[in-house]
């Protein structure tokens, strides 16, 4: 069996719960962290800091071939693109890391750089794309297609057939009911149920969910977010 060493890039809590669900799996011989924060040191669980972005090339000549997106979204995936992106570059290998406890139907295809978290269930029919965050506990139904650099919130919830665009937030414990489609962009306020389709660029919020915001172009999805808790 061939030697794996994986990066995880991005040391903060994200970071965590993928090095822990990537321990409990094992697979990997070597993992270090990319964080220019705490380079030199250790952060999560005493795996070393190897460096900065700027390290990369260097580490993927080193043998490090394999490595994974761990920098947060909370509805601003802009920086997680530019690793991604960056990562492809240089030639790296992004798996798919699901916990051991999450359940993945039949069926389901899955992008690279993909994280699964514990308890979470993607079932049958499903197409994630590259890059997605499925939280602890979160439920994505038969048939869902979520677009890349998507976010599913802990507890989030897809019924069947729902359709997520690319850089979608879905916010904790919130519902997207079967069928309906939210467009590229767009932030799901958390505890929100949505029962109609949603634009692209908008934030929606309350039960069930209305617009309560447009995002435009010079507007971080952070920012976003963050005023849609405050109106909930």
């Amino acid at each position: 069996m061939d030697y794996q060493k994986i990066l995880l890039v991005g040391g903060g809590g994200h970071c965590r719960s993928v090095l822990d669900s990537l321990l409990s799996a094992g697979g990997y011989d070597d993992i270090g962290i990319i964080d220019p924060r705490t380079s030199g040191g250790s952060a999560p669980m005493n795996i070393p800091v190897l460096g900065g972005d700027s390290d990369l090339p260097r580490l993927f000549a080193a043998g490090w071939t394999h490595a994974a997106v761990t920098l947060g979204s909370v509805g601003n995936p802009a920086r997680r693109r530019t690793l991604y992106r960056m990562l492809k570059d240089i030639g790296f290998s992004l798996p798919v890391i699901a916990d051991p406890s999450a359940v993945i139907g039949r069926e389901t295809t899955l992008g690279e750089g993909v994280f699964i978290g514990k308890g979470a269930v993607v079932n049958s029919g499903g197409q994630i794309g590259p890059c997605v965050i499925i939280n602890t506990g979160a439920l994505v139904e038969h048939d869902c297609v979520v677009g890349a650099f998507a976010h599913i919130g802990p507890g989030g919830v897809l019924c069947g057939d729902v359709t997520l665009g690319e850089d979608v937030h879905v916010g904790a414990n919130a519902v997207v009911i079967e069928g309906v489609q939210v467009g590229s962009g767009s932030v799901v306020a958390a505890g929100a149920i949505v029962t109609q389709d949603v634009p692209e660029n908008v934030v929606v919020a309350g039960v069930p969910a209305r617009i309560i915001k447009e995002i435009d172009e010079k507007t971080a999805q952070k920012t976003a977010l963050e005023d849609a808790l405050r109106n909930l």
